[in-house]
């Protein structure tokens, strides 16, 4: 979460150059698909937002890669989710909901302290937000700040060890097969503790 290289967890979009198979959605296009859906000039989207006209479009024309907090702003002033900035817009009525993720098939995004794997991307208007997330932070000064973002969250371990902290609680470690559910507008961020890589299993409730 810095202006040069933001760190979030939920701050998706941000690539770190150490994927180069990931696509990552492109978030210009669809801050304008956002924005265009409410029927809003870039200056009204700016002002709801609290950012320059100039960063919004820059923004939207890929000519910037926002910091977090602009990122948070975006979505509080589209009355949306942080992680709904990354959720790709489905078009049609679902009736009969399903969507399988083959293992390694999810959305991809790599981030500078994360590797998401977006799951069941396929389906439009969830409640909920489900991710594998390779964890490669290893210290808390990876990070600026707490992540805070709208919701419900829901967390499982699946190989490693991590370490989760927390704005009211002590830092606790956490080993495959432990679990935390949690109100994501508390502080928290999570680093890996293992030699390798830890791998969790994420669920952000989007209602």
């Amino acid at each position: 979460m810095t202006s040069k290289d933001p760190k979030s967890l939920i701050r998706i979009a941000r690539s770190s150059g150490e994927d180069e198979h990931a696509e990552p959605l492109d978030l210009g296009v669809r801050v304008r698909e956002l924005r265009k859906a409410r029927d809003w000039t870039l200056e009204q989207a700016a002002n709801k937002a609290g950012l320059a006209r100039s960063t919004l479009s820059k923004i939207e024309n890929g000519q910037m890669s926002p910091t977090y907090d602009a990122l948070k702003k975006l979505a509080e002033g589209l009355g949306i989710s942080v992680p709904q900035l990354f959720t790709p817009p489905q078009r049609g009525q679902v009736n009969g909901r399903l969507s399988v993720t083959k293992s390694g098939q999810g959305a991809a995004h790599a981030t500078a302290t994360y590797e998401h794997e977006l799951l069941a991307d396929a389906l439009s208007k969830k409640q909920m937000l489900p991710y594998r997330a390779r964890v490669r932070a290893r210290d808390m000064e990876e990070f600026e700040g707490w992540v805070r973002h709208d919701g419900e969250e829901f967390m499982y371990v699946l190989t490693g060890v991590v370490k989760l902290y927390t704005e009211f609680y002590e830092p606790i470690d956490m080993r495959r097969g432990d679990s935390a559910y949690y109100d994501a507008a508390m502080g928290h961020n999570v680093i890996s503790v293992s030699d390798e890589d830890a791998t969790i299993l994420w669920v952000t409730s989007l209602a």
